[in-house]
């Protein structure tokens, strides 16, 4: 497990999870020397090219259906 957080840039937003609809379902690029994609839940508001710090960047979320 990393000792670092990872910051990712949310690109898009794919939609709300959840009970109540508290969790937003976003697409995020990692920053930094990898570019890569990954969509992940985040509870809170959230918006488009928000800042995310994520304590591990390996686990991806299952897509809405």
């Amino acid at each position: 497990m990393e000792d670092q957080a990872t910051y990712a840039q949310v690109t898009a937003i794919l939609g709300k999870t959840g009970s109540r609809g508290g969790i937003t379902q976003v697409r995020v690029e990692l920053m930094g020397e990898q570019k890569r994609q990954l969509i992940r839940n985040v509870k809170g508001p959230v918006k488009i090219n928000d800042v995310l710090a994520l304590m591990e960047c390996e686990r991806e979320a299952r897509r809405l259906r």
